[in-house]
């Protein structure tokens, strides 16, 4: 199985072809949020140097967020258009799970991929590696600075961090509770997205063009802006204004 993978959920964008599991090529841009001009570019080379063409895909495969709004769009928007073209299944995979298998090296331990949400707040679950496989202990959520050092100490053991909050969030925790992360596994990886979503695959999971949808977990910039103006507070589920995809954030 050809699985293209696709991620633009922050500064980094990346995309890679591999097949049953296995590398073929992966591109990765980390100069900033240029995802409209880099993704596609990357995606035809990949195609071209490995004489395929989006034909010869079985599965797509995107990050669906959290992380940048218009980065997320654009992964989701790109997947969507090569598997309609298809008529080949898509996947859309958590940010937070892809990052924790980057660190996926059999040592074992806690893994907490951490995202900058700004405001004081990260992107953030925590995972385990044991034997030899990556077990979710929480679900996809976002945490404040504070939070986010409390849930650490919680588990009174080492941990691993990745994702572009690495900095700010290595910052907030003892020295001795840190294990060091290589610059290169910090940041997204289009290669771990396929791989997330070769396992949901063999689980059963497809999903058709129309129906894959990004995963924000919190509302835009400007409609959190807007509800705080009416002295709403966001999140109120009883707003029926909140469209959750007409703003960037």
């Amino acid at each position: 199985m050809i699985i293209y993978a696709c991620d633009a959920s922050a500064r980094t964008a990346s995309a890679a072809l591999c097949e049953d599991g296995r590398l073929l090529s992966e591109f990765t841009v980390n100069g900033g949020n240029t995802h409209t001009e880099n993704l596609v570019p990357m995606t035809s080379a990949m195609f071209r140097s490995l004489g395929l063409t989006a034909a010869d895909i079985d599965l797509f495969a995107c990050s669906a967020g959290p992380g940048s709004f218009t980065g997320v769009r654009i992964a989701v928007a790109t997947v969507k258009g090569l598997a309609f073209g298809t008529g080949k299944p898509c996947i859309g995979v958590s940010t937070l799970e892809a990052l924790a298998l980057n660190l996926a090296d059999g040592s074992g331990g806690l893994i907490c991929p951490v995202m900058d949400a700004r405001r004081g707040q990260f992107y953030t679950a925590f995972f385990r590696e044991e034997d030899g496989a990556m077990r979710r202990l929480t679900p996809d959520g976002v945490m404040s600075c504070g939070s986010l050092a409390e849930a650490c100490a919680a588990y009174g053991e080492k941990v691993r961090l990745c994702g572009d909050g690495y900095r700010i969030a290595a910052g907030l925790l003892p020295r001795d509770t840190l294990v060091p992360t290589p610059e290169r596994l910090m940041y997204q990886s289009a290669f771990s997205v396929a791989l997330v979503a070769l396992s949901m695959y063999r689980e059963g999971v497809r999903t058709a063009d129309r129906d894959l949808r990004p995963s924000y977990l919190r509302l835009p910039q400007a409609e959190r802006d807007r509800l705080e103006r009416l002295g709403i507070a966001p999140g109120n589920e009883k707003d029926p204004t909140i469209t959750e995809e007409r703003n960037d954030g």
